[in-house]
């Protein structure tokens, strides 16, 4: 299976070049007349062939088969290219304009003005740009990430990432605490605040010698859940989630946002749900909570804890090739949600491209998603997420005393709204950051929330859906945590709401952490972990190599995609990671410190 999805994402990988090459536009009121060139992809053979069919009976000219994107080049008519786009199992159709070059940056490997995956483009399409013009790129504000860690890769240096606990499975591993196997985090890290050269905020306007993430000036606090197959289990992020609420003003910090590209398939009411109550505790207690919506398309609700009615749940946009959000489209993978709760607004999140974390799991699984030596291209919910977490650090560095309702109704009043997709789909639009930096803050009054409140009293198993977590003699499931702790909802919701949550280094009555930070001043130092001393669910004490990550079902970490190959739990198992990439060895990461590696420098030629 592994090697099918490599196939795959080459293919699309060819795909995204031949549309580089031809200089993808939309097409026009005028081209709707004309006979247009177009490139289609579609997901497989069978889809390929049919949609051959349906251009000649359209009276396509010049047909001519791409075998290894499943599609065709051909010259149709003009007023056919937006049906054509909504053909059951077509992936993109590309409009050749003309053909032409990029200017590809030798520094970066791409072309940040033309390459509308770039966070350069992403920025000009939410006109962040502007905002940087007027003095904001995120200074002062902390945003929360839990993910799978982050690697200190260039863009990642420059005093922009702290590290919180380590509450992975490879935590215990001195090689591999706080440091990012999956490759999941580093591409969400890079996207919020990377930044190659700390600046001013008005230098980061029309800068494209250097990478800079959306809210480059902002500082990202990695709390680092899942291992090296993206595994982790919803007590893991809870626990996560609280810890950010205790301790969002310790030491200097001031964490605002938190970003959770995360989801499971819940079997319960999010009024009920523990890890929604956890995010709403968040809510609550000050924090902007950005969740992606999922990447299930049309087939059902939206993934837990998105389907939270307080949080901001954020889809999938696709620029189409221009920064004008006329021609906006919503993918297909995005997920549409339901009548009782849709996405609230889309970000860009279609082939962007993020840093790259050399020798992760997604780095080797998928090599032709690297771009140069640096990058990495994905698309999904996760990245979605990630630009709006940025986007929302802009907007509090121009009004910190904004309460999270005040903050998602800005953003939604401000969206821009786009005719190709439904309100369904698209909710209020395109995040719009230049209009709502712009705009005077709604009231208090006017922004209050008044969907009912969760409890929190359901079950853990509820919110694990079908998302588990096992090793070699099974599966975590029921009222327990990862250490075989017992999860008393009722009472955890009792003392998460009162800050209690953890006490010290322990959560749920199990030391997890240490109980104080390294030291009293910033120099990026990581949270003191301590060894777990609970025994795993099994009776078995947690150590890395006796994790295998069997069960699990990777895709709970929203990114659809690497160059557009879509991956399930079966690319992401515990055979895809063969170890030899992550070693204590190769790591040997005790100057990390998120000011500076005072290693090597980790680029692409040092990596092993």
């Amino acid at each position: 299976m592994p090697g099918l999805r490599k196939h795959a994402a080459t293919a699309v990988g060819a795909a995204l070049a031949a549309a580089a090459l031809a200089g993808a536009v939309p097409a026009s009121a005028s081209a709707q007349r004309h006979p247009a060139r177009v490139v289609v992809t579609t997901t497989d053979d069978t889809v390929a062939a049919r949609v051959a069919r349906e251009l000649r009976a359209h009276g396509a000219r010049h047909v001519r088969a791409l075998p290894v994107v499943h599609g065709y080049s051909a010259d149709v008519p003009g007023a056919y290219v937006d049906q054509l786009r909504r053909v059951p199992g077509v992936r993109s159709v590309t409009v050749d304009a003309s053909v032409r070059l990029m200017g590809v940056n030798p520094d970066l490997g791409y072309d940040p003005q033309n390459d509308f995956g770039s966070l350069y483009d992403v920025s000009r399409v939410i006109q962040a740009q502007d905002v940087y013009a007027n003095g904001y790129a995120g200074r002062g504000v902390d945003v929360a990430l839990i993910d799978s860690g982050v690697a200190p890769v260039q863009g990642l240096t420059s005093g922009n990432v702290v590290n919180g606990p380590d509450l992975s499975f490879e935590s215990q591993s001195p090689g591999l605490a706080h440091l990012d196997t999956f490759g999941h985090g580093t591409h969400m890290a890079s996207i919020i605040a990377g930044r190659d050269v700390a600046q001013a905020a008005t230098a980061y306007q029309g800068d494209t010698a250097h990478f800079n993430g959306v809210a480059p000036n902002s500082r990202v606090v990695s709390l680092k859940v899942a291992d090296h197959s993206g595994a982790t289990d919803v007590s893991q992020v809870i626990a996560a989630i609280d810890w950010v609420v205790a301790h969002k003003n310790d030491n200097g910090l001031n964490v605002r946002v938190l970003n959770l590209s995360f989801g499971t398939d819940a079997t319960q009411s999010p009024q009920l749900d523990p890890l929604c109550f956890a995010v709403e505790n968040a809510w609550r207690k000050g924090i902007v909570v950005v969740v992606s919506g999922g990447n299930d398309g049309t087939s059902g609700p939206l993934t837990n804890p998105a389907q939270d009615p307080y949080v901001i749940a954020v889809g999938a946009e696709d620029p189409n090739g221009s920064v004008n959000a006329s021609d906006d489209l919503v993918p297909a993978f995005s997920s549409r949600g339901s009548a009782a709760r849709r996405v609230d607004l889309v970000a860009p999140a279609v082939h962007v491209l993020g840093l790259r974390d050399p020798a992760s799991a997604i780095d080797q699984a998928v090599p032709s998603a690297r771009v140069g030596t640096r990058f990495f291209r994905g698309s999904g919910t996760s990245q979605a997420a990630a630009v709006v977490s940025g986007a929302v650090a802009l907007l509090l560095q121009r009004y910190p005393t904004l309460t999270p309702d005040q903050v998602k109704q800005q953003l939604m009043a401000t969206a821009t709204p786009f005719n190709s997709a439904t309100a369904d789909a698209r909710g209020r639009g395109v995040v719009n950051v230049k209009r709502a930096v712009n705009q005077s803050p709604v009231s208090l009054a006017a922004a209050q929330q008044t969907a009912t409140p969760g409890t929190g009293t359901g079950t853990l198993e509820g919110s694990r859906g079908s998302f588990h977590v096992g090793d070699a003699n099974g599966l975590l499931t029921g009222e327990q945590d990862i250490f075989g702790h017992a999860f008393d909802s009722a009472s955890w919701a009792t003392a998460t709401s009162a800050g209690t949550a953890w006490d010290g280094g322990a959560w749920n009555g199990t030391a997890w952490t240490g109980n104080a930070w390294n030291s009293d001043d910033w120099t990026g130092n990581a949270w003191n972990g301590t060894a777990w001393t609970g025994n795993a669910w099994n009776g078995n004490a947690w150590n890395d190599s006796s994790w295998s990550g069997h069960g699990w079902t990777g895709n709970a970490w929203n990114g659809t995609g690497w160059t557009d190959s879509a991956w399930s739990g079966n690319a992401w198992n515990g055979n895809a990671w063969n170890g030899t990439g992550w070693t204590g060895t190769g790591w040997t990461g005790t100057g990390w410190t998120g000011t500076a590696w005072t290693g090597t420098a980790w680029l692409s030629s040092g990596w092993e």
